[in-house]
């Protein structure tokens, strides 16, 4: 195995690692998430579509999500999806506006 290799092994390690904390707490919100570091789950299906069509492998968008979220979207947000309180729109309002 080669360095790249093995680096690339870790990586991907690294990113399962990440999902599956991400699966495990359902009840940090995606607006949590980009207020605190900028992404979210949504970020992460969007980075792994680029990565995918990077590599050759075209990916839709929605199956991508499905990885990431472990199931449906639109199931992952019907159950622990909760409604964003106007204190974190502000933030993240004013986040985006930094930019």
């Amino acid at each position: 195995m080669t360095e790249e290799t093995s680096n690339e092994a870790i990586e991907a390690a690294v990113f399962r690692r990440l999902v599956a904390h991400l699966d495990e707490n359902k009840d940090v919100q995606n607006i949590d998430l980009m207020n605190l570091a900028g992404f979210c789950r949504n970020c992460l299906s969007k980075w792994y579509v680029a990565a995918a069509e990077e590599q050759g492998r075209p990916l839709e968008y929605e199956d991508a999500r499905e990885r990431v979220y472990g199931m449906p979207y639109g199931d992952w947000k019907s159950r622990y999806q909760a409604e964003a309180t106007a204190e974190q729109k502000a933030q993240f309002d004013a986040n985006q506006n930094a930019h």
